[in-house]
């Protein structure tokens, strides 16, 4: 194995005499080259207000050089940089090794990045790109010298620098643009942006480009990664000449997942004041653009999630429609195995024509790689059988992934909870069907403070409900559900956790869900879920959508875990054939 040297980590004041200082300090040390003449990182930080810092991650073959544009020139244009030059108290972190190069310094400074949008401290990262590299002949060394560099940094200030599982574990950072890509997400961002490209060129208006493929397929990283670069092409120094100045939104008709958006928006100055409605939801959006100015591209994420039908402030008939009325592109992230709710339904017949369509005019793409569940395939075929077949065959062994069926919904939390105290293990979160009844905004009429999940003796409330101290209420804001402390004495319903990933999901599979003649069935009289059961009118027709709809909700639920899932069912014959398939464990 590749033995790693050390990082030289250098902690000084940012300003002109303070570099000409150190520079004359460490002129004849034996590492000064690797800080003075080799490519550097550096992170220039300021304590805005008490442990909260605003940040720039950089990379540079000439640090001193570097200092003197950013102070001197980059400080009469930028906010942030004339904050810095105005501040007693801004820092920076000079980082050399002896096998930094180009390509492996903009690699490091990207996934910095990537960490430190994920810091509770931090308030807002600096820095106008993604830099992602491709193979490289030093790439392999990119872990080991990072995690080397922040476990240095980590001495020098564990607020800044928390603990790397903490940051991992946060919504905002698994769903960061700073992800490094997989192959097949770098072919499908570069075919959008052409067809974007193509769209604007030709001045065409309401063209669709879908995006397609399963639950954990890597659909979110992409939009995230898709926004923050148009972003950055589209502002006025952007060097794509076709973006330089063209409008954008990323919509999303789900709260928790707003919330982690708003947050990256926020993080990267991606959003002010002036343009506050770049991160939106779709009613809203429609509502002030339908009829009026258009907006060059609309990234739609969760579109299964849009609306079908009127609702609420929504007076239209669909919103996936209304939207290309509304944009000259609009890219969608769909999956029809994660439609919900009746008032998201799609009959076969359009979905399919949607897809055909966008086959026909090269505007579908399609990610296939499972990206969520971290299980030998034969794990993750068991789930989807279950989902996509309604079938259970015998668990699969698998040294990666902890599948376990308990015997009572008792035996799953003990071992969750456990999880859930684990540092390394990271949020661990109760789940369940909708078969409980929950009404929002509304005390239970039976005498009990909370809507409860209740199996036997096993009894704990629905997500949303406990209470918060005012010290709680301030650390939450703007987290999702998942990432709230108070939450693990909860059970998270499809509404709050899609979307989303949890090391360890704890699935308790309610009544609607049964085992009969060696199938699974969908019993839609035992389920809670009135989007799911009710039927609604669609094209004129009077339709019952629920089987197909309980069946996604399942779909949801088992696919939340990323090193392990744990499940009890609440039907005694769907149980035991569950405590069979494990016993049977190939």
């Amino acid at each position: 194995m590749k033995k790693i040297s050390t990082p030289i980590i250098r902690e000084i004041s940012y300003n002109s005499s303070a570099i000409d200082d150190f520079e004359n300090e460490i002129r004849d040390e034996k590492n000064s080259k690797y800080l003075l003449r080799y490519p550097t990182i550096y992170i220039v930080n300021d304590e805005v207000k008490p442990n909260k810092y605003s940040v720039y991650v950089g990379e540079t073959n000439n640090i001193k050089r570097r200092t003197s544009e950013h102070l001197q020139d980059d400080s009469r244009m930028d906010t942030f940089w004339k904050s810095i030059d105005e501040s007693d108290d801004a820092k920076m972190f000079l980082i050399g090794h002896d096998h930094f190069n180009k390509s492996l310094t903009l690699d490091i400074e990207n996934k910095l990045m990537h960490y430190m949008t994920g810091v509770d401290a931090v308030e807002i990262v600096h820095n106008g790109r993604s830099n992602q590299q491709d193979e490289y002949y030093t790439s392999d060394e990119l872990d080991p010298i990072f995690y080397k560099i922040w476990r240095q940094l980590r001495r020098i200030d564990k607020n800044l620098f928390p603990v790397l599982s903490v940051i991992r574990d946060s919504a905002i950072f698994k769903a960061s643009p700073f992800h490094r890509l997989t192959s097949e997400q770098l072919v499908a961002k570069d075919t959008i942006v052409m067809k974007i490209e193509e769209a604007l060129n030709r001045d065409k208006v309401g063209q669709l480009i879908l995006v397609k493929g399963e639950a954990g397929a890597g659909k979110t990283v992409l939009l995230s990664n898709l926004f923050y670069d148009l972003t950055q092409m589209a502002a006025e120094n952007g060097d794509n000449s076709i973006l330089r100045g063209r409008t954008q939104t990323l919509l999303v008709n789900h709260d928790q997942q707003l919330k982690v958006y708003a947050q990256i928006a926020d993080k990267l100055g991606i959003r002010s004041k002036n343009n506050s409605e770049i991160v939106e939801k779709p009613t809203k959006f429609i509502n002030d653009h339908l009829g009026k100015k258009m907006v060059d591209v609309v990234l739609v994420d969760e579109a299964h999630l849009l609306w079908t039908q009127g609702k609420q402030s929504y007076q239209g008939e669909n919103q996936l429609d209304d939207l290309l009325k509304c944009a000259r592109v609009v890219v969608a992230v769909f999956d029809p195995n994660q439609i919900l709710s009746r008032e998201q339904y799609w009959g076969l017949d359009k979905l399919n024509r949607m897809t055909l369509d966008a086959l026909s005019e090269g505007k579908l793409v399609e990610l296939h790689n499972q990206m969520r569940i971290d299980g030998n395939k034969n794990t993750v075929e068991w789930i989807r059988r279950i989902t996509d077949e309604q079938q259970i065959t015998n668990i699969p062994m698998d040294n990666k992934y902890d599948l376990k069926v308990f015997n009572s919904p008792e035996e799953l939390y003990y071992r969750l909870s456990k999880k859930s105290l684990n540092e390394e293990s990271g949020i661990s979160r109760l789940l369940a069907t909708f078969d409980w009844k929950y009404i929002d905004q509304k005390k239970p009429d039976n005498g009990y403070k909370y809507w409860n999940v209740t199996v036997g003796d096993f009894s704990m409330p629905w997500n949303l409900q406990l209470p918060q101290t005012k010290e709680q209420k301030r650390r939450n804001k703007g987290l999702a559900w998942a990432e709230q402390e108070q939450t693990i004495g909860e059970v998270g319903s499809t509404f709050t956790i899609q979307g989303f990933d949890l090391n360890y999901a704890g699935v308790i599979i309610g009544p609607s869900v049964k085992y009969r003649d060696g199938k699974i069935i969908f019993d839609k009289s035992a389920s809670q879920n009135t989007k799911a059961k009710q039927r609604r009118t669609y094209e004129g027709q009077k339709i019952d959508a629920s089987e197909t709809l309980l069946k996604n909700e399942l779909n949801v639920l088992l696919t939340r875990g990323v090193h392990g899932l744990y499940i009890y069912a609440v039907d005694e014959q769907l149980q035991n054939k569950l405590l069979e398939a494990q016993k049977g464990r190939l």
